[in-house]
């Protein structure tokens, strides 16, 4: 039975070309909530998808002013985790949970 606050840890997948490139060498890059550290993280990806976990890399995107009919406002900051796999593993995030 998985607990259900890692539910909470992982936002979603992140779908980029970038993160499409790092699947070639066995890392998968998930949205994650601001307050997640890297030990939850990594119990997290590890309950969910049934994956041993070697490494996780966090980093803090900072959100940006954007412009939208003339209206000034600001996109909110986001977490990345880039999860490294052990050998064998791999997780499909197009599929989901």
């Amino acid at each position: 039975m998985t607990d259900l606050r890692h539910y909470d840890v992982i936002v979603s997948p992140a779908i980029t070309e970038k993160s499409t490139t790092a699947s070639e060498h066995n890392q998968v890059v998930f949205n994650v909530t601001r307050k997640a550290s890297k030990p939850e993280i990594k119990a997290a990806v590890e309950a969910l998808f049934g994956v041993k976990v070697t490494a996780v890399n966090t980093l803090l995107r900072k959100g940006k002013m954007k412009r939208f009919r003339g209206t000034v406002g600001r996109q909110s900051d986001v977490k990345k985790a880039i999860v490294t796999l052990a050998d064998g593993h791999s997780i499909d995030v197009a599929t989901g949970l």
